[in-house]
C-alpha cells in the first residue's frame, strides 16, 4: 500500500503546499502552514453535467414570510447584530482569552430562554458543572438552558435531530469540535472547516441561529482557516483591555445589518453590563482644561463616541534620538501628521519626544481624528490648553488642508448633547447644530494660529 502523501495548508489563504516552509508562497504570511489530511483525488473524466437533481428557482419578490429577528434582551448585543438574531444565520465571535465571550453568550442565552425560546449551549472547553458554576455566580442558574459538554459533531447533530429545533445554538468553541469523518486533531484546518460546515448546514436547514465561538491568534485574527469567515453570515470581535472594565463588541462582517457597528459593555461583578452612553467612559471628567488634551467625536458604525486624545511633548537636552510612542492610534499616521506640522506649519518636533494616548484604552481607526491629534500635539508643544468644552475633528492632507469627513452633523449633535459648547471642524461639515458653535478650519496653519493665539 502506497504511503499517503503529506500536504500542508495555509490557514490564512487556504493554499496547499507539498512540504512545510516558514512562509506561504501565495499570501506571504509566516508560520501559517499546518499539516492537513491527504487530499481526496477525483477522476477528471467524471462529467457533472448530468445525473443530478434539478433545482427550483424563484424570484426575489416571491410570496412568503421573511425571517423575523429575535432580540437577545441585551440592547448593545442587538445593536451590534443589526437588530437581533436572524433565524438560520451563522455568527462567528472571536476575542482574546478571558475577555468575556462565554459570559456574554451565557447572559444572552439566559434572556432568550427566559422569554420562551429554546436554547442549546454546547461547551467543548468546560465541563457542564463549570458552566453551571459561572451561571450561578451571574445569577442565571434558574434559566431553562439545555446545557451539555461535548466535542463530537456527530453526537451533537444526532441529539439535535431528535428534538425540536432550538431558537439559539451556541458552540463554545469551534476549535474544540471534532468529526470522525475527517483525519486530524481538533483545531486543525480540515477539522475546523468540516465541523463548521456541518453545523452551519444544520442551522440553515432548520432555521436555527448559530453562534460559533472562535479562538484568536497572537495578532488578534481568528484562528483556523480564513474560509471560516466566508462561511458564516456575521463575524464579530469582542475587544477590550483586561486592565480596563469596558468591552466593545464590534461587527466586522454582517450580511443582515451595518458593518462596524459596536455594542459597549462594562465588566462588573454580576457579568457584563450594558453601557448606554459610552462617551462617558472615555472622557476624563476634569473641569479645568490641561495642555495636550483634545476631545474627538469618533464614529463607530452609526454610533458617535466621544474620546479624549492626550499628547505629551518632552524636549530633549542631549542629541539622543527622540522617541515616538503611540497607544490607541496608528503610529504611521502620527509620523505623517508630525511631518505635515513641521513642513506646513513650521513647528519643530525633531528634538522632542512625542507620546500620544487615546484615553480609556480605546482604539481609533477613524481618519477624522487627524485634526484632534494635531490640536493635541500643538497644544502640548506650546504648553497651552485648548479651549474648554471644545471638540475637534477633520482629516488632514499632506498639503495641510483639513478635509471634510462623513457624519459631521451626527458628531456635532453628540457633542452638544454632552454639554460641549464649540467644535473645530472642516468647512462644509453639515448644517449648524443648536447649542454648539462651530469654527471652520480650512488649513492646518489656521489651527496653529488659533491655539497659539488662544482663540
Amino acid at each position: 500500500m502506497a504511503k499517503p502523501k503529506r500536504r500542508y495548508v495555509c490557514s490564512a489563504c487556504g493554499s496547499v503546499a507539498t512540504r512545510w516552509q516558514g512562509q506561504c508562497a501565495d499570501c506571504g504570511e509566516w508560520n501559517t502552514l499546518t499539516e492537513d489530511a491527504p487530499q481526496t483525488v477525483f477522476s477528471t473524466r467524471h462529467d457533472l453535467s448530468s445525473g443530478g437533481r434539478p433545482i427550483a428557482f424563484e424570484p426575489l419578490d416571491a410570496p412568503g414570510m421573511l425571517p423575523q429577528r429575535r432580540t437577545t434582551g441585551l440592547a448593545e448585543f442587538d445593536r451590534a447584530l443589526g437588530g437581533g438574531l436572524v433565524p438560520g444565520s451563522a455568527i462567528l465571535m472571536g476575542g482574546d482569552p478571558g475577555i468575556g465571550k462565554s459570559t456574554l453568550l451565557l447572559q444572552a442565552s439566559a434572556r432568550i430562554a427566559r422569554s420562551g425560546g429554546l436554547v442549546v449551549y454546547i461547551s467543548g472547553e468546560e465541563a457542564a458543572g463549570q458552566v453551571r458554576l459561572r451561571a450561578e455566580r451571574l445569577g442565571l442558574a434558574s434559566a431553562p438552558i439545555s446545557l451539555a459538554s461535548a466535542t463530537s459533531v456527530r453526537d451533537i447533530l444526532t441529539t439535535l435531530g431528535s428534538m425540536d429545533a432550538p431558537a439559539l445554538l451556541v458552540i463554545d468553541s469551534i476549535q474544540t469540535m471534532h468529526s470522525d469523518q475527517i483525519e486530524g486533531a481538533p483545531g486543525t484546518v480540515s477539522q475546523v472547516r468540516g465541523c463548521a460546515f456541518e453545523l452551519i448546514r444544520y442551522a440553515k436547514e432548520n432555521g436555527v441561529a448559530l453562534v460559533l465561538v472562535g479562538h484568536v491568534t497572537k495578532d488578534g485574527s481568528i484562528a483556523g482557516p480564513r474560509v471560516l469567515e466566508h462561511m458564516v453570515d456575521v463575524v464579530m470581535a469582542f475587544e477590550g483591555e483586561r486592565s480596563h472594565q469596558y468591552r466593545i463588541l464590534r461587527s466586522l462582517k454582517n450580511r443582515f445589518g451595518p458593518v462596524d457597528e459596536i455594542g459597549v459593555f462594562a465588566m462588573a461583578g454580576q457579568g457584563l453590563e450594558e453601557v448606554s452612553n459610552p462617551s462617558m467612559l472615555f472622557l476624563s471628567g476634569r473641569e479645568d482644561p490641561v495642555p495636550g488634551s483634545a476631545v474627538f467625536p469618533a464614529m463607530e458604525g452609526t454610533r458617535p463616541v466621544l474620546v479624549e486624545i492626550q499628547a505629551l511633548i518632552v524636549r530633549l537636552q542631549s542629541g539622543a534620538t527622540p522617541r515616538r510612542a503611540v497607544v490607541g492610534w496608528d503610529s504611521g499616521r502620527l509620523a505623517m501628521l508630525l511631518a505635515v506640522l513641521e513642513a506646513r506649519c513650521g513647528l519643530n518636533f525633531s528634538t522632542a519626544e512625542v507620546y500620544l494616548n487615546v484615553a480609556g484604552g480605546y482604539r481609533l481607526s477613524d481618519p477624522a481624528a487627524d485634526l484632534a491629534v494635531a490640536a493635541a500635539l500643538v497644544s502640548g508643544l506650546a504648553d497651552r490648553p485648548l479651549p474648554a468644552a471644545s471638540t475637534w475633528f477633520g482629516e488632514v492632507s499632506l498639503a495641510g488642508e483639513v478635509r471634510p469627513v462623513a457624519h459631521g452633523g451626527i458628531r456635532l449633535r453628540e457633542a452638544a448633547k454632552l454639554g460641549f459648547e464649540s467644535a473645530y471642524a472642516p468647512v462644509d461639515s453639515g448644517p449648524e447644530v443648536s447649542g454648539i458653535r462651530r469654527y471652520d478650519i480650512a488649513m492646518l496653519p489656521r489651527l496653529v494660529d488659533r491655539i497659539m493665539g488662544g482663540t
